[in-house]
């Protein structure tokens, strides 16, 4: 059976909204102007390489989907971003242009439930705000990996919405890198 792992950059208020600055957000590229250290680079690489599929929300897609095919780095983080499968939740978009997706247009809960006893190994979902709102609220998540930013932007969309009851995690690991980026790894108690 397949674990949901979520992975996110966030500022120390929750916001996630465009760390790499892609987006227009008036602080884009926040998560740049602190260094998470080659122990931080190690873990992004190390989740990716664990991880056996990609699961985003179709605006993160997008964002990836134009991006990842055009970058090639000496560690094999894109090589792998482009090879791995994707899945995409969305009820609009029908025909994805990048390598090796698989479009999920019905009920999120569902297909995720569905999605979790197909694939055996580590289901990464990045970004994707809604959906991983989604996750969260329908207790799909297995393990919540944050790095957080000793930032704070004031604005920006959360990562954290509203949810029908407390959701329970238990702290597994933590550590400080780089510039004081604080790596914090939750699994659902």
């Amino acid at each position: 059976m397949g674990r949901i792992v979520v992975t996110e950059f966030v500022s120390l208020e929750g916001v996630m909204e465009d760390p790499g600055g892609a987006e227009g957000y008036e602080h884009g590229g926040w998560s740049f102007q602190v260094s998470r250290g080659d122990e931080g680079d190690k873990f992004k690489l190390d989740e990716l390489v664990e991880a056996d599929v990609q699961l985003l929300g179709r605006v993160t897609y997008q964002g990836f989907a134009k991006a990842w095919p055009s970058i090639t780095d000496e560690y094999g983080f894109a090589e792998k971003m482009n090879s791995m499968p994707k899945y995409v939740v969305s009820s609009t978009l029908t025909d994805p242009e990048w390598q090796n997706t698989t479009v999920l247009s019905g009920d999120v809960a569902e297909e995720v439930s569905k999605l979790k006893q197909e694939v055996d190994g580590n289901i990464l979902v990045a970004g994707s705000a809604q959906l991983v709102q989604a996750l969260i609220e329908h207790d799909l998540v297995d393990e919540l990996r944050l790095m957080v930013y000793p930032v704070v932007l004031g604005s920006g969309k959360k990562l954290f919405g509203k949810v029908s009851d407390k959701k329970a995690l238990r702290l597994a690991d933590s550590k400080v890198v780089g510039d004081g980026v604080q790596i914090l790894v939750y699994e659902s108690a």
